[in-house]
């Protein structure tokens, strides 16, 4: 049978031997179970001699303590608190000597080791305590030696996996053979990078991984704990057993593997880092027409799995104003990266200093990529980023043309519409041009001198004029639909034209201060100027 363990409040593992296989040795056959039966399961790691009525300042969690009953000889009324006292402290068991000191039991005693599962053994009177001691001890340190070559032994298979160059599938299938168990790598996100065991028990498994709340825990036939590298945590080695042979030592296996599959991760994370440099590197080249001809682009693209000869678009997702720009910048490329290998596995992404680049066949639909990264990102940081769409590029050289323009897109996109905006360039028309002036203190003057007092919000009513102006100018001075779009009576949009005439000039027949308007307000709409 499995040495029984326990995890101590310091969450190490404490092996020992439970309170039934105790009166199992040879020395207590003849020994009698009074009381707590449904506490036979208590472990018991170590013994203890009651030679003293204060005995509670001397004892220790998983202790079986031994006694005569002389310390409570002269105190017979003590007894009723003491199973109490006892088991308040971790004990495991009293075991008693009737008859020389303490006749019998008060009811009221037995009564509460029932109660609390506390158990209460009478010992023969023949057999000393020294012999009593010497085997049950000599148990515990024999159970406690078998537990600790098993986890070596484990531990020297999971680290040659390691230097063997192995990856997760190796230590769930090493784990899975030491314990006999279906056993799965788990990432943060709940999803099941490894597995291994019986087909059955591993969907099993994967149906519960969802399940299963908390870094660390055990259930009657599963069992799971944190793989942490680095000051993060990566995910959980999760066990399953249908037949609930899930042994508290096996989880200091599991322990000793997550400790491996921390390794593994942190290996994997540094050889990513280094791929994801190269990748950064080469499209970063290439978007800036530093990367040679197609030819030569095509080739090395194909070397990272990239197919750059058909006709793609470009995105790029800028990140908005965030504080933790490196962890944001590091979700941003894992969220973009899981994105387009869901819609384009032959897709290019790689992440800049504050932006990530995808470049993804011309069908893809762009938005539905956009709208995926999204809901990853925010599941995991309160933080937002804008995303620019290019025009169809059919052929690599052309490529830094399209970055160019999704940039744009993502700039203007912002600046339009706030943030995580989403915006194709082609949308952005006169924007494009308004954008490329860096002056924005000319772009004030000539909102001021075209818009006069309707430039500022001082007056509650010039958004209402502006708003009116708006929609005038977009139904090309259709006084009719105008109305019908403000829900204005007649009669009440043309005071307000004749209002905003003498305010800003004789617009409705001057077609140079028209377009002096639209551009004005186009100006207004644009944020950060």
């Amino acid at each position: 049978m499995e040495p029984p363990v326990r995890l101590a409040s310091t969450g190490t593992i404490i092996h020992g031997v439970s309170v039934g296989e105790v009166l199992g040795v040879s020395t207590l056959a003849e020994a009698k179970l009074i009381a707590g039966e449904s506490g036979l399961g208590r472990i018991v790691q170590r013994l203890n001699v009651m030679e003293v009525p204060d005995i509670l300042a001397w004892v220790k969690p998983h202790e079986l303590l031994l006694t005569t009953g002389y310390p409570l000889r002269n105190t017979p009324q003590s007894l009723g608190r003491l199973v109490a006292d006892l088991d308040e402290r971790g004990l495991a068991a009293l075991a008693i000597k009737l008859g020389r000191y303490v006749d019998e039991l008060p009811e009221e005693m037995v009564e509460q080791a029932d109660r609390l599962g506390f158990p209460l053994i009478l010992l023969p009177n023949d057999v000393g305590f020294d012999d009593i001691l010497n085997q049950v001890l000599t148990d515990i340190l024999n159970r406690q030696a078998a537990v600790l070559v098993r986890a070596e032994e484990a531990h020297r298979a999971l680290v040659q996996v390691v230097l063997a160059g192995g990856g997760l599938n190796e230590v769930t299938n090493e784990v899975s053979g030491l314990l006999d168990v279906a056993v799965a790598a788990v990432d943060g996100s709940g999803r099941v990078l490894a597995a291994a065991g019986p087909a059955d028990h591993v969907a099993a498994l994967r149906a519960a991984v969802p399940r299963l709340s908390g870094t660390a825990g055990s259930s009657p036939t599963f069992a799971w704990v944190p793989v942490v590298a680095g000051g993060h945590h990566h995910g959980r080695i999760v066990a399953h057993s249908p037949a609930g042979t899930i042994h508290d030592s096996d989880v200091g296996i599991l322990e000793r593997a997550a400790t491996v599959a921390a390794l593994v991760v942190t290996r994997q994370d540094a050889v990513n880092a280094v791929e994801s440099k190269y990748r950064a590197d080469f499209l970063r080249d290439v978007l800036t027409g530093r990367a040679g001809g197609a030819e030569r682009i095509t080739a090395r693209a194909r070397a990272f799995g990239w197919d750059l000869e058909r006709p793609v678009t470009v995105l790029v997702a800028e990140l908005d104003l965030f504080g933790e720009e490196r962890t944001a910048q590091d979700r941003l490329v894992t969220a973009w990266t899981a994105a387009l290998r869901r819609h384009d596995s032959r897709g290019a992404v790689a992440g800049f200093s504050n932006e990530v680049v995808a470049v993804l066949d011309a069908g893809a639909d762009c938005a539905k990529v956009a709208r995926d990264a999204a809901t990853a990102f925010t599941d995991a940081l309160p933080a937002t980023f804008s995303t620019g769409t290019s025009r169809l590029c059919s052929r690599p050289e052309a490529l830094p043309e399209a970055y160019a323009q999704a940039l744009k897109a993502a700039r203007v996109g912002r600046q339009l519409h706030g943030p995580a905006a989403v915006a194709h360039f082609d949308q952005l028309g006169v924007y494009r041009l308004l954008s490329l002036v860096s002056d924005t203190d000319e772009l004030h003057a000539f909102v001021r001198e075209t818009l006069g007092p309707l430039a500022s919000d001082d007056d509650a009513e010039n958004a209402d004029l502006r708003r009116t102006l708006q929609v005038l100018l977009e139904t090309n001075l259709n006084v009719a639909e105008t109305a019908r779009r403000l829900h204005f009576h007649y009669n009440t949009l043309r005071y307000r034209i004749g209002k905003l005439e003498r305010l800003l000039g004789n617009f409705t027949a001057d077609h140079h201060l028209r377009l002096n308007l639209t551009l004005a307000l186009h100006v207004l709409r644009m944020r950060g100027i």
